[in-house]
């Protein structure tokens, strides 16, 4: 990200009020803490032993989102479902990523999700884009934000060097992460 993308960025989510966003300039694009998107408190308590060699990419198959404000009430939509109705200790994701290009810290780096099962949770980031990418792509500002993330994962030590990124469908009976954002990440070079 260019010097300056990231001060067009800050001075963005400054008038917006989310002037926390985290940042760490080496690498991370801004991530949304929870705090911002004014989240409930969480109750997992399982730590994830990072760094993890797998990310799995989903989609929520819910509504899009494409302004902070309405990404910040569907991360929080999300957060609900999977832990009033669901029963989970807090929304299922490690990150959420919106359509406006924005990183949402769910679970973040160090806490197991609730993603992808037993066998995959305890060995992978799971990260979702908040919509339906069956019939079309997300925007490409969140896909920038999705690799973003990943670098910066790998840049945290969270994420192997050499990670691999599988879609949800690859490791669980499901059409998430949807038909075409499958084919995108099919194209990423750690996809495996």
């Amino acid at each position: 990200m260019t010097r300056f993308c990231v001060l067009l960025t800050w001075a963005f989510l400054a008038h917006l009020g989310l002037d926390e966003a985290q940042q760490n300039q080496t690498c991370c694009g801004p991530i949304v803490p929870r705090r911002e998107w004014k989240a409930l408190a969480s109750e997992c308590s399982q730590k994830l032993e990072v760094p993890v060699a797998y990310v799995v990419v989903s989609h929520t198959a819910g509504s899009s989102c494409d302004t902070p404000a309405l990404c910040m009430q569907q991360a929080q939509n999300v957060q609900h479902y999977h832990a009033r109705t669901l029963g989970f200790c807090d929304v299922g994701y490690n990150f959420l990523i919106g359509e406006d290009g924005l990183v949402y810290e769910g679970r973040g780096w160090n806490i197991k999700g609730d993603h992808t099962g037993h066998f995959w949770n305890p060995m992978s980031i799971g990260i979702t884009f908040m919509g339906n990418y069956m019939e079309r792509s997300p925007p490409p500002r969140a896909i920038r934000a999705a690799k973003s993330l990943l670098a910066c994962g790998v840049a945290q030590g969270a994420l192997s060097p050499n990670y691999k990124v599988k879609g949800h469908r690859d490791v669980q009976k499901t059409l998430s992460p949807g038909d075409q954002l499958y084919e995108i990440i099919r194209t990423w070079p750690n996809y495996e």
